[in-house]
């Protein structure tokens, strides 16, 4: 494939390794934290907190690696900090500890996501783009399928047992923080800039001088996040449903092999039919999956929908990102990355707690039908919205 080069490969076979870690554990998450005290509320508090944290790393941190033209040592030191940090939460297993781990976790996430993400647009061209996004999250996505049949085939043997398996899941993480040391710096981008010239928040003045493109794509972006909480929660609804827990391990595998199937010919769509109508095509989707989901009991219908939302989220999470790529001048690509991942970090602290609050309070069905309507109003907002990705650069600007 001519749009591949071995750093995507080998950027991908990280993620991979990594998402194998981290999804051994994600499904049986939910289970564990109640298992040490911690309520439907305060796991969506957990998750979205430390999402915030991540936030504002990928955002600090973005700009820096503009700023010092490196990449390789910030994808490195992520990926690491996140495959440490996994093994002592079952060891430790006592809640506030758990919350620091789980942050320090998300912390390497935002460490790493911005510079991870310009280098997989440096490798390619505009007209490529989606598939390369699409490619590295396939291979992210079939980590995440990996992983929970690794964990339900631990989990066979070895019920409830979930500290052992916290300790196994530093395996494949130790296997990818060992291929970043393959990685190899290209020259650098920009030297004019320091490093201890990175104040913490100055990846916010990016919003200033950006266009307007990337700021209509942003506002949309951070909406449909706003509403969009952890996947922990499908998997409590079809828990209370009355599925076990290897029925629920069983059905997140399915998602994620459809998600992983589909992320690249869903680049491929976004770089035929332009990236902003395969992302409007997801949104909408995911619309009916979130409105459908609370009003269904049955397994089969929740495989389907599961389906639906492996598409659905192969369109968005690949697409966003590449178009944001394009919008944004190269010497500036991890800022821009790191402003819009940072600002959806702080939107899934909202949706979570949002999501917790409305489960414990309303009702649980609240939050996934508020969520549905919202992401049709903004598959309709992309829809009636001009955005040109094409662009031609002027003073690191897209020009207008």
């Amino acid at each position: 494939m001519k749009f591949l080069t071995k750093t995507i490969v080998i950027l991908s076979v990280i993620s991979m390794m990594t998402d194998i870690s981290s999804e051994m554990l994600y499904p049986v998450l939910p289970m564990f934290l109640k298992s040490i005290g911690f309520s439907v509320l305060w796991i969506g508090i957990l998750e979205g907190f430390a999402e915030a944290i991540a936030g504002f790393s990928k955002g600090f941190f973005g700009r820096m690696s503009d700023n010092m033209g490196k990449r390789v040592p910030f994808v490195r030191i992520g990926y690491t900090l996140s495959s440490i940090s996994k093994p002592f939460i079952g060891l430790i297993a006592m809640p506030v500890a758990v919350f620091f781990l789980r942050t320090l976790d998300r912390f390497g996430k935002g460490i790493r996501t911005a510079a991870r993400d310009a280098i997989l647009s440096s490798e390619t061209t505009n007209e490529y783009k989606g598939r390369v996004f699409g490619f590295h999250r396939a291979f992210d996505t079939l980590g995440a399928a990996i992983g929970p049949i690794l964990a339900l085939i631990y989990l066979h043997y070895y019920p409830e047992n979930y500290v052992s398996l916290f300790i196994l899941a530093f395996i494949p993480g130790l296997i990818g923080i060992i291929f970043t040391f393959f990685l190899k710096e290209k020259k650098s981008i920009n030297t004019s800039i320091e490093i201890n010239k990175t104040k913490f928040l100055e990846f916010l003045s990016y919003w200033n001088k950006s266009s307007k493109n990337f700021k209509k794509t942003v506002i949309g972006l951070i909406i449909f996040t706003a509403i969009n909480s952890s996947d922990i929660f499908l998997l409590l609804l079809v828990k209370q449903q009355g599925l076990t827990d290897s029925d629920v391990i069983t059905l997140y595998i399915f998602y994620n092999l459809v998600y992983a199937l589909f992320s690249a010919p869903m680049g491929w769509l976004g770089d035929k039919i332009k990236l902003k109508n395969s992302l409007i095509i997801g949104l909408f989707l995911f619309s009916i999956v979130y409105i459908l989901i609370p009003l269904v009991s049955t397994n089969w219908i929740y495989y389907l929908l599961f389906s639906v939302y492996g598409v659905a989220i192969s369109a968005i999470e690949g697409n966003s990102k590449a178009l944001v790529s394009n919008i944004a001048s190269k010497e500036e690509t991890a800022t821009a990355i790191g402003f819009l991942t940072s600002f959806q970090s702080l939107a899934t602290l909202l949706a979570s707690s949002i999501a917790g609050i409305l489960w414990a309070t309303v009702n649980p069905n609240a939050p996934f039908l508020i969520s549905g309507l919202v992401a049709f109003l903004c598959s309709v907002y992309f829809l009636v919205v001009n955005i040109n990705p094409d662009y031609a650069i002027k003073n690191n600007q897209l020009a207008e």
